[in-house]
């Protein structure tokens, strides 16, 4: 079992790396340091004690069996492979946990979805899609905290942000970044036509402790308000809700979700960060593009999904190929056959890049 995608020896090697960080006395002086060390600690050693665990499973039924049939005792040959067939489960769920193998996969995830074109429906599909997320992260065991909702005009949201805290919550988020497209009959049409409607979503990693991040009192506009809006009992509804602008790149970040206005500011300014170091990264990414000759669309221009209502019934991610004909279900939250397919599409791309540099 040793190599391959699960490249086991270099994760052995970044495990004594870790270990020695985690052993430094002056690591708890900076504790979003130590969180995310003590995290990739964890995770590394739950992976590398579940293969020895493997390995040792099937070496241990290979000399079982071989004695077995050496006896001709078929019950006992008959209990080696169920505990084989156990065995089998826990590398498939081995070959899932190495499917996050992304930088940022393990952190938190903050989402946000953008109503776009098609006016009162578009602000409605932002909202169905705002409701399809909390779903998935409440069935999947995912802590999320709504941070703000900004109500549409007559329906719907213009806009809402959330963050979602567990396991390889930015890994299995990261997928649903993009355009996506709802074909239906439209419910605020009085000639009941069919419309289509966009909604841009948009994941991005919780980094707190971005050193090269400076954001300057100077360059922050901040603005209280009442909260308002769809969320029900995530929403605070006191004046303490806080947005802030950061003036020279125009990004905002806002938080309703806490008891406080001191509480609000300091999430809001923790999602303004995350989204300074996530532009950062992006504009990195496409000055290394840029000198690779390579051509990639924006994030915000790229359609990855397509949700169709009429004439038929079919959600398609136009990535993956990943097809599901039960609209009602993925709407209702069952999206996992979108992320775990963009997962191991997102791998074969990986290995597609290696192979090539």
């Amino acid at each position: 079992m040793r190599g391959g995608f699960f490249d086991l020896d270099n994760k052995a090697q970044e495990l004594e790396s870790v270990r020695k960080l985690a052993s430094d006395p002056k690591l708890w002086d900076d504790p979003n340091r130590a969180r995310d060390v003590t995290r990739k600690l964890s995770r590394l050693e739950r992976i590398l004690d579940r293969q020895a665990s493997l390995d040792s499973s099937i070496d241990d039924a290979a000399v079982l069996l071989e004695m077995a049939q050496d006896e001709g005792d078929q019950a006992a040959i008959d209990e080696i492979a169920a505990e084989l067939e156990r065995t089998d489960n826990d590398l498939q769920a081995l070959e899932t946990e190495s499917l996050y193998f992304g930088e940022y996969d393990d952190h938190v995830a903050i989402l946000s979805v953008h109503a776009g074109a098609g006016g009162v429906d578009a602000q409605d599909w932002a909202e169905i899609l705002l409701r399809m997320y909390l779903r998935f992260l409440e069935k999947a065991g995912f802590t999320v905290s709504l941070d703000e909702v900004n109500p549409g005009d007559e329906a719907g949201i213009k806009s809402a942000s959330l963050t979602a805290t567990g396991d390889y919550a930015y890994g299995t988020l990261e997928g649903e970044r993009g355009v996506h497209r709802l074909v239906r009959i439209s419910p605020f049409d009085s000639n009941a036509r069919r419309h289509t409607s966009f909604a841009a979503v948009d994941v991005i990693p919780e980094v707190e402790d971005a050193p090269d991040i400076e954001v300057r009192d100077e360059d922050l506009r901040i603005d209280t308000f009442r909260s308002q809006g769809a969320g029900g009992q995530h929403v605070n509804t006191t004046d303490s809700a806080v947005r802030i602008t950061h003036i020279p790149s125009g990004i905002v970040a806002g938080s309703q979700a806490e008891r406080s206005q001191i509480q609000n500011r300091a999430r809001a300014m923790t999602l303004l960060r995350a989204r300074l170091a996530e532009r950062q990264r992006q504009e990195r990414m496409d000055h290394l593009d840029e000198i690779r000759g390579e051509q990639s669309e924006a994030a915000w221009g790229r359609q990855i999904r397509s949700y169709v209502m009429q004439p038929y019934q079919m959600v398609k991610d136009l990535r993956t190929n990943a097809e599901v004909g039960n609209i009602s279900g993925v709407l209702d939250g069952d999206i996992n056959p979108f992320t775990e397919a963009y997962l191991q599409w997102r791998r074969e791309q990986h290995e597609v890049d290696v192979a090539r540099d």
